[in-house]
């Protein structure tokens, strides 16, 4: 079943509120630091993390690569591209993502980066225990449409 059809609630946000929220989070984590960098869980917290990035003054963004949805449809768990061995255990490093949501992609990136400060954007009941700071949380139900994962071509 994909994400779509198992959310009862769809949640559409824009960039506007994606930068606000980034921005917002950044705010969040500026007296947690100094960080080493960023290590982005590809792809949906590329954007939060350059933004992230951006306010914090962090120069090094690294990538964590992990496929666990194809478009909307929850598959198996995928490493593509495990944590930058330079980040170590993770500490000194923000991990940055745009949701935490089964829990499976947060566990697996903790598990890798262990010591690193995870933050995201949103956070589900199921994906909680592995973040350390969010912005919003949602309903388990709640499926988060991004503007970044919406086909260009479509938008009106």
């Amino acid at each position: 079943m994909s994400g779509l059809q198992a959310a009862a609630t769809i949640h559409s946000s824009s960039w506007h509120e994606m930068h606000r929220e980034a921005t917002d989070l950044a705010v969040r984590l500026a007296p947690l630091g100094p960080f080493r960098g960023i290590v982005a869980i590809a792809r949906g917290g590329l954007v939060p993390a350059a933004i992230v990035a951006r306010v914090l003054d962090i120069r090094l963004i690294e990538t964590l690569c992990i496929a666990s949805y194809d478009g909307q449809a929850k598959g198996p768990l995928v490493v593509v591209k495990p944590a930058p061995d330079g980040a170590g255990d993770g500490s000194g490093w923000l991990l940055v993502d745009d949701v935490a949501d089964s829990g499976s992609t947060a566990e697996a990136a903790r598990q890798m980066l262990p010591a690193a400060l995870y933050a995201t954007l949103y956070v589900k009941p199921a994906g909680r225990p592995f973040v350390d700071t969010f912005i919003r949380e949602v309903a388990q139900d709640v499926w988060i449409d991004f503007p970044w994962d919406r086909d260009p071509a479509l938008i009106g």
